[in-house]
């Protein structure tokens, strides 16, 4: 059964260190991913197989995530929260999830499709495999489905970086409009849990 305390308030540790090397590991992947259009040759290479390994570790990160949370219950919203926040703060976490998997997902799905065969090695060291199912296509289907999935990967993309402002905005409500734990039972010190709002 998942571990869960009534009064807990904050996120386990595990929990909170995977959050925040996933969010900015996504988040350095969304700036490499904006430059990358631009880049030639040799350049594009090295940067790639940079955006490739954030790529991989993000899904790896968010597996171990996935794994976690299974057993280990997230603190429970405060009780001010209406139920329609509470559904959208449940359908935004599980947004995330998706987007961490779908996102790595398709981008290797490309790399195993596109016909250039440019192999992958994550921080320039670890060779990665292509998925053979889609590598071992014709080459001319492959060219296809390198192109269908480089756009479903863009529109991916725009999702989390979507998803990634609201989720922002969210937090920096709970902390300086409601003045909740939210934002405190996330960061990895305690250094911002809020005072009480004053009666009026």
């Amino acid at each position: 059964m998942p571990v869960v305390d009534a009064s807990q308030s904050r996120y386990s540790a595990v929990a909170i260190v995977l959050h925040w090397a996933i969010a900015i590991l996504i988040v350095m992947n969304l700036l490499v991913g904006m430059r990358l259009e631009d880049l030639k040759g040799m350049t594009k290479f090295f940067v790639l197989q940079w955006h490739k390994s954030y790529g991989i570790t993000v899904l790896v990160l968010t597996l171990a995530r996935l794994g976690w949370r299974v057993f280990h219950r997230p603190p429970p919203f405060p009780e001010h929260m209406s139920a329609w926040e509470k559904a959208a703060a449940r359908a935004a976490h599980w947004g995330f999830y998706v987007l961490m998997v779908a996102l790595p997902v398709t981008g290797w799905m490309m790399v195993s499709a596109s016909p250039t065969n440019i192999p992958t090695l994550l921080y320039t060291t670890i060779p990665w495999p292509h998925i053979d199912a889609i590598h071992s296509l014709q080459m001319t289907t492959r060219k296809v489905l390198e192109g269908n999935l480089h756009e479903v990967h863009e529109y991916l993309a725009w999702g989390m970086t979507g998803l990634l402002a609201l989720h922002v905005a969210a937090a920096l409500k709970h902390q300086f409009w409601n003045r909740d734990t939210v934002l405190w039972g996330m960061v990895p010190v305690g250094v911002l849990k809020p005072k009480p709002a004053k009666e009026t």
